[in-house]
C-alpha cells in the first residue's frame, strides 16, 4: 500500500474512533431507567431474573450493544466510502439506496455499502434490489455508460463473491476491501488503527456505565418510580402461584 495513503487513512480511522468513543459515552448521558426497562418482561422471567440490579445490567447491556452495533456499522460504511475515493476514485452516489460509483476498466459500478452480513430482511433485501434497478436504467440512458455493474458490498464475513438472483453481485469481507482498495491486504491494515487507544477509550467508557449499574437497593428504589413496576407487581403474584418471588 502506499505509505501517503496508509498515514491519510490511519488520520482518518483514528479521528472516527475517537467519535464513535465519545458517542459511547454520550449515549450514557441522557439514558433514563424507564428507556431500560421498557422491555419485555416474560423475555426477563423466562431469564430467570429475580432482582431490579439483575434487571437493570442485563437492560443496559444489550441496550449499549444494539447502539454500538449501529454506530461502528455507520463507521465502517463511511470508511469504506472514504477509502473507494482515495484509491479506485469513486464518488457519493445521489441515487436513493445507492452508496458509491465509480468507472473501472470499461464498466460502471454502482454499490450499496452494508456494514455486516445480516443488515436486512427480506423487505429492505426486496428494496434494495429494486434501487439497484433503478439506479441501472438511469445511467443507461447516459450516452457515456454502456455497461453497469450492480454491487452489494459487504464490509465483514467470508462468504465467496455471488452473483444474485436478483441481478447484483454480493461481495463481502477481504474482498470487498481488495475491490476498493486494488490492495488484498487492506483489511488487515485498517486493524491497527481501528485498535488506536482502544484500552483508553475503553476505561473511559466503562466509568460512566459503572455509575449506571445502581445497587439493589438503589435500583429497587428507582424501579419503584416507573410506570413500568406495576407489570413487574403484576408478574411477581402470578408468580407466587408457582412459588417463586419476584424482588
Amino acid at each position: 500500500m502506499d505509505h501517503f495513503f496508509l498515514n491519510e487513512l490511519n488520520d482518518y480511522v483514528n479521528q472516527s474512533i475517537e467519535s464513535f468513543h465519545k458517542s459511547r459515552i454520550s449515549i450514557l448521558s441522557g439514558l433514563k431507567l424507564n428507556s431500560l426497562i421498557s422491555k419485555n418482561p416474560y423475555l426477563f422471567r423466562a431469564k430467570n431474573i429475580t432482582l431490579a440490579s439483575e434487571l437493570i445490567e442485563s437492560t443496559l447491556t444489550a441496550f449499549l450493544s444494539s447502539s454500538e452495533e449501529k454506530m461502528f456499522g455507520d463507521f465502517l460504511e463511511n470508511l469504506a466510502l472514504f477509502v473507494a475515493k482515495k484509491c479506485v476514485r469513486a464518488h457519493k452516489s445521489t441515487a436513493q439506496g445507492i452508496d458509491l460509483e465509480f468507472d473501472k476498466d470499461g464498466i460502471y459500478y454502482i454499490i450499496s455499502v452494508k456494514s455486516g452480513p445480516r443488515w436486512g430482511n427480506s423487505s429492505q433485501l426486496k428494496k434494495l434490489s429494486e434501487d439497484l434497478i433503478v439506479a441501472e436504467i438511469r445511467l443507461k440512458q447516459s450516452s457515456h455508460v454502456k455497461s453497469v455493474q450492480k454491487i452489494l458490498g459487504i464490509c465483514y464475513g467470508k462468504t465467496k463473491d455471488r452473483q444474485m438472483k436478483a441481478g447484483y453481485k454480493k461481495i463481502m469481507g477481504q474482498s470487498f476491501w481488495t475491490f476498493i482498495s486494488n490492495d488484498p491486504n487492506l483489511y488487515i491494515d485498517i486493524i491497527e488503527p481501528v485498535g488506536y487507544r482502544a484500552k483508553y477509550h475503553d476505561d473511559q467508557f466503562i466509568k460512566p456505565v459503572a455509575l449506571h449499574l445502581l445497587s439493589p437497593q438503589q435500583a429497587d428504589g428507582e424501579l419503584r418510580k416507573c410506570k413500568s413496576v406495576s407489570r413487574l407487581k403484576a408478574s411477581n403474584r402470578r408468580s407466587k402461584l408457582r412459588g417463586i418471588q419476584l424482588r
